[in-house]
């Protein structure tokens, strides 16, 4: 048991205080074992679920790597697929290429985030710091659910008719593709930016007000501003989401051979597309005396290469928006 001590204080008051016996608290040997053991058994699980997770990411860019580099050259990124036949050289001395494709895909990217960024962030705003919590953000919200759950071909299918009835049957351009696209793209978009919204402090916001400024350049100046780059985080992450789409843009944008630099006018070709067509292809048609120059495996190495260059479409993205995101981020002092 403890006992009481006498301890003088620097008033001169006399005080009891208990003595403690701590060394009763201090755990075993036994049982500091056990939890070195347990520590050392959770670090090594964690350690082999990183590596698992990280094989099939590795497997995948190793093999789209190595497969796409054979054809992955400048004459197979500046030329299309006019006047290629079978699995014979062109003129160029190439065996097509993907030109037409990466247009595609840049403009109908680019059509899809012009439509879905500025809805999906002002959808966003609207539920962080105006709805509150009213029947209209619960609605809202559950309908940015069950859209971030629909399939990507019902997108397709959606901006399909929607042209058809617009322009009549038939009717396929980039834009089409782009409001397929957007689609899919508005709910992590809206998702995303709420979420960035949140973690804002209020404090920021009644700080800016308390001085002030109106609700409105709050929003723009102080809550944006500092949750830019989470936001910017989201929109690299959902057009991760939709740049490998293929079944909407066979529906929407269509598939030619040729360069379509009119977003609003004719089919366009999109990297995905491009990569589906020539994986259906397999083999191409090679003459019994066309020789050497002749290959016939031509359409899944332009198809592993095409894979390839979407890679390092999603990569330079990615360093695009996180170079745009320090820029023009807040620096915080610490």
């Amino acid at each position: 048991m403890s006992t009481p001590r006498k301890t003088a204080e620097d008033d001169g008051s006399i005080a009891y205080a208990p003595v403690i016996d701590w060394d009763k608290f201090k755990p075993s040997r036994s049982s500091l074992a056990a939890r070195k053991r347990k520590d050392g058994l959770m670090h090594a699980l964690i350690i082999l679920a990183f590596i698992v997770a990280l094989i099939p990411l590795i497997s995948v860019l190793w093999t789209t790597l190595v497969k796409g580099a054979q054809r992955f050259n400048w004459d197979f990124l500046s030329h299309n697929m006019t006047n290629v036949i079978g699995g014979q050289q062109t003129a160029s001395g190439g065996y097509g290429g993907i030109l037409h494709a990466i247009i595609g895909t840049l403009e109908i990217t680019l059509g899809a985030m012009v439509i879905s960024i500025p809805i999906g962030l002002l959808c966003a705003v609207y539920l962080v710091e105006y709805s509150g919590d009213g029947k209209l953000a619960k609605t809202i919200r559950l309908l940015v659910d069950v859209m971030s759950g629909i399939p990507s071909i019902v997108a397709g299918l959606f901006a399909f008719s929607v042209f058809t009835i617009i322009g009549g049957p038939g009717t396929a351009n980039g834009f089409e593709g782009s409001v397929a696209l957007s689609l899919l793209m508005i709910p992590t978009v809206v998702k995303t930016s709420e979420e960035m919204l949140k973690i804002v402090p209020n404090d920021l916001r009644e700080a800016s007000l308390a001085l002030g400024v109106t609700k409105q350049r709050t929003i723009t100046k102080v809550v944006l501003r500092t949750s830019l780059p989470g936001i910017v985080s989201g929109v690299i992450l959902a057009i991760a989401r939709v740049i490998g789409e293929t079944a909407p843009l066979l529906l929407t944008a269509g598939y030619i051979v040729s360069t379509n630099m009119n977003l609003f006018s004719g089919q366009m070709t999109t990297l995905p597309v491009y990569v589906y067509q020539e994986y259906s292809k397999f083999r191409a048609y090679c003459p019994e005396d066309a020789g050497a120059s002749c290959v016939a495996a031509i359409p899944m190495q332009r198809a592993w290469s095409a894979a390839l260059m979407l890679i390092v479409i999603v990569l330079i993205l990615n360093l695009i928006g996180r170079i745009v995101a320090k820029i023009f981020s807040v620096e915080t002092k610490r």
